[in-house]
């Protein structure tokens, strides 16, 4: 393998569905924000991604049995949205630019090829003192003043790293609208409770707020 290869398990029909992204990060925020919707829509893994770019290592279940460090793709279906849902094992390096981006451009166009047109990016944002606050960066001043409407702060801090981050600036220049979503975190070990402010934020945002006791 010497690119980016996509391995599709079927193709789900979708009409216009929401893209979410949710990769390792800050406190694991995206990663376990994006399990929290493909448990909560009861999301079928669709498609992987594997890249030469991904770490040197193997993935090991409890019965012993290794595969290679992936991205995972979702497909879901409620009342409300259809999603092509982003999880995954891990990133490239930050040092390494060239494959980030080509793995951003691969992600995207299976967005498009999929009908996608408005992405959501999830991960933590570094707080010394979190109080399950969300910041919000957009595409557009109109979609960052909605979800500040609605309750997320303002992200304007300068910089959102990795995929999180040029995932909705290239999303950008191809003309989709979209937001990321970051959860103050300490960042320190696994937030679940950063990543479900999140999650339940942006079920929120796309109208269909949980229940307090998911």
């Amino acid at each position: 393998m010497d690119k980016p290869e996509f391995r599709h398990l079927f193709h789900p029909k979708l009409e216009c569905p929401v893209f979410v992204e949710g990769l390792p990060g800050f406190g694991n925020v995206g990663k376990i924000a994006a399990r929290l919707l493909i448990q909560y829509t009861k999301a079928k893994r669709f498609a992987e991604l594997y890249s030469p770019s991904f770490p040197d290592y193997v993935i090991v279940n409890k019965n012993g049995i290794c595969r290679s460090p992936r991205y995972e793709f979702y497909a879901s279906s409620t009342n409300k949205n259809q999603f092509v849902i982003l999880t995954g094992d891990t990133q490239p390096s930050l040092e390494d630019v060239k494959a980030h981006y080509q793995i951003c451009d691969k992600i995207l166009e299976l967005a498009e090829k999929y009908g996608c047109k408005f992405i959501v990016t999830m991960g933590g944002v570094p707080t010394p003192h979190p109080k399950g606050e969300v910041y919000v960066a957009a595409t557009s001043d109109k979609l960052a003043a909605e979800n500040m409407d609605k309750g997320a702060q303002l992200y304007g801090r300068g910089r959102i790293m990795g995929a999180t981050g040029l995932l909705l600036g290239l999303a950008k220049e191809r003309g989709l609208e979209g937001l990321c979503l970051l959860g103050a975190t300490t960042g320190f070990k696994a937030d679940r409770g950063a990543a479900l402010s999140v999650f339940k934020f942006l079920m929120k945002t796309l109208g269909a707020e949980v229940k307090a006791g998911f």
